[in-house]
């Protein structure tokens, strides 16, 4: 019963993660994180070697209002995690779109009774790449416009 407990806390931190990425809530993104975090993400294109690294670099790809995304992780296993990434990301200021998918592979440390992600990266299966944006596409929300 213990082990099943502890795969649904791996599934909420990898939950947390995601939802703190799409969020712009940096603080929660590194509460996620262990210190010395390593990523490479995107097959290694954007790598960072530090938790402190990976929060600043992030948010200089991803803190801008017109900058939407959506990441899904899906089909986890143990505290060495596998994760099927579907992710949506659309650029309203340089005008194109992505969608992709990809597996992410994460490793989890456990302490003070707290799950962190310790190793975190990504290898694309397919990425598609729209631009400009057509005409007929319209964001009828977003959570980051000025009200």
């Amino acid at each position: 019963m213990d082990e099943f407990l502890e795969l649904e806390r791996v599934r909420q931190l990898k939950y947390r993660y995601f939802r703190a990425l799409d969020r712009h809530d940096w603080a929660a993104l590194a509460d996620c994180l262990a210190p010395e975090l390593n990523t490479w993400l995107d097959s290694g294109k954007y790598s960072f070697d530090s938790r402190d690294a990976f929060i600043a670099g992030i948010r200089k790809l991803m803190d801008n209002a017109t900058l939407l995304t959506k990441h899904q992780g899906h089909h986890p296993d143990r505290a060495k995690g596998t994760w099927y990434l579907e992710d949506h990301v659309i650029d309203l200021a340089n005008n194109w779109m992505l969608h992709g998918t990809a597996f992410y592979e994460d490793e989890y440390v456990k302490r003070d009774g707290e799950w962190r992600i310790i190793s975190t990266g990504y290898r694309r299966v397919f990425e598609t790449v729209t631009a400009p944006i057509p005409d007929t596409f319209k964001v009828t929300a977003n959570m980051f416009a000025p009200a």
